[in-house]
């Protein structure tokens, strides 16, 4: 429910609360927040808590890097989506809400991902359209003993979506639930996954960019309750180079602008895919290349995007194809037009949500508008079809190392307009540090440093 400021302050006081975060997400990835006394609550919902603006121009791994327009000289603001504000159960007198970063003029200085987001979501209204979404995130639970991350499982690991499994998390598992549906977000599905120690919760859709907020709710709670039990959650996408990776699988639908019908869905069509649903999977496809530096942006998402991972390493698209970087979800009995919706595979807990969403919608609306067409669904995994089966398919390999992929965004010009100059720069710049720091160094150095900073 909506709350006004004066509202917002008498729940903080009526919850005991006493540090408010004010919490955003930097293009590395990383959410970081400034906390506020609940004293200075009132004035600064209003007006926002200052942030230098080279505070966007640092990397993951915390090393500051020129940009330029962002030198540690001049501020913005963190100013509060008071409809994001939430207590949080797993720590005692604190709450949070999520912030845009604006300028004096409170409008976008240039480098804020959830104003992208914004920008885009307004884009797709003005074709006619809204999108619903939400991520589907793996991570893995681990304690840490003597300067490793050792995963929290059996010794000789519970079987996937096994009831023993299920038995050793289920206090944690509903602990977790419990301070999700606290803040507004619900849980559909909670199994134990593939891997040692490796969960999975499935959560509902909601508009894009309510989408992006709850993903960076989502690992905060995730995080925070392990935490008081002691154990480390990671949602980085291969934190275990044996072991298999990490999602955060994108399910989006389309929707009219009321959100009453289906612009996904066509009963008429063949397999129940509109015509807007196949621009829109040719849009994604055709800049999918530059778009997974993006989605699934560091250093170790390149470990998970290899064939015959259900992560996809090519551009293919199919129904209901665990390999295809987008499948086109069968739907339920006597719901078809309701559970009507496509999986993006190629996502994972490294990215920024308002970037990665914004730069999905974006790749597709520009197929909309350009009325592209994709090729042949893939029937098959894509390692077993002939190089004229490919080529029906439009079906290309997709960058195997974060700078292979950042040279293709870096040549995509189109989703470098969308982004804006100082976020184009600021990111490309960002992530060329990141990759050529953790080339420079062995396996332990980039598992210690992606574990857990997502």
């Amino acid at each position: 429910m909506n709350m006004n400021i004066q509202e917002i302050v008498a729940a903080a006081h009526k919850a005991n609360v006493k540090l408010i975060r004010f919490e955003y997400c930097d293009v590395s990835g990383v959410a970081r927040t400034k906390a506020i006394h609940v004293a200075q609550l009132e004035h600064k919902l209003l007006e926002g808590v200052s942030l230098t603006r080279a505070q966007m121009s640092i990397n993951m791994l915390e090393q500051l890097i020129h940009v330029e327009g962002m030198e540690p000289v001049g501020e913005i603001r963190l100013v509060p989506d008071l409809a994001t504000f939430s207590v949080l159960p797993w720590v005692p007198a604190s709450a949070s809400v999520l912030c845009d970063q604006l300028g004096h003029d409170r409008l976008n200085w240039g480098a804020c991902p959830r104003s992208y987001l914004k920008d885009v979501i307004a884009r797709a209204a003005g074709l006619g359209l809204t999108v619903q979404a939400t991520f589907e995130n793996e991570y893995y639970l681990a304690r840490e003993e003597n300067g490793r991350y050792v995963p929290f499982d059996f010794v000789d690991h519970a079987p996937v979506y096994s009831p023993i499994g299920h038995d050793l998390n289920a206090k944690l598992m509903v602990e977790i639930v419990d301070a999700l549906e606290s803040q507004g977000i619900f849980a559909e599905q909670a199994i134990n996954e593939f891997g040692a120690g490796q969960q999975e919760i499935s959560i509902r859709h909601t508009d894009a960019l309510g989408a992006a907020d709850n993903q960076m709710k989502f690992r905060d709670t995730i995080r925070g309750v392990a935490l008081q039990h002691g154990l480390l959650a990671s949602f980085a996408p291969k934190p275990y180079p044996e072991q298999i990776g990490s999602g955060a699988h994108v399910h989006f639908s389309l929707w009219d602008l009321e959100g009453k019908r289906s612009l996904l869905y066509d009963k008429n069509a063949e397999r129940g895919l509109s015509k807007i649903g196949r621009h829109f999977i040719a849009g994604v496809a055709e800049h999918l290349p530059a778009l997974v530096a993006l989605t699934v942006p560091s250093y170790n998402s390149y470990r998970r995007l290899k064939p015959g991972a259900w992560a996809s390493a090519t551009t293919a698209w199919g129904f209901d194809n665990k390999e295809a970087a987008l499948r086109v979800c069968s739907p339920f009995y006597k719901r078809e037009e309701q559970s009507y919706n496509i999986e993006f595979k190629t996502s994972d807990g490294s990215a920024n949500p308002y970037l990665s969403l914004g730069a999905l919608i974006a790749c597709g609306l520009d197929g909309i508008e350009r009325e592209l067409e994709p090729g042949e669904p893939c029937e098959h995994d894509p390692t077993r079809l002939s190089p004229e089966e490919l080529k029906r398919g439009k079906v290309r390999p997709l960058p195997t190392s974060m700078g292979a992929a950042l040279d293709e965004l870096e040549k995509d010009q189109f989703l470098l307009d969308t982004m804006g100059d100082l976020l184009s720069r600021c990111y490309l710049a960002i992530r060329r540090s990141e990759a050529e720091a953790f080339a420079a160094e062995d396996e332990e150095f980039e598992i210690r440093n992606h574990f857990y900073r997502f």
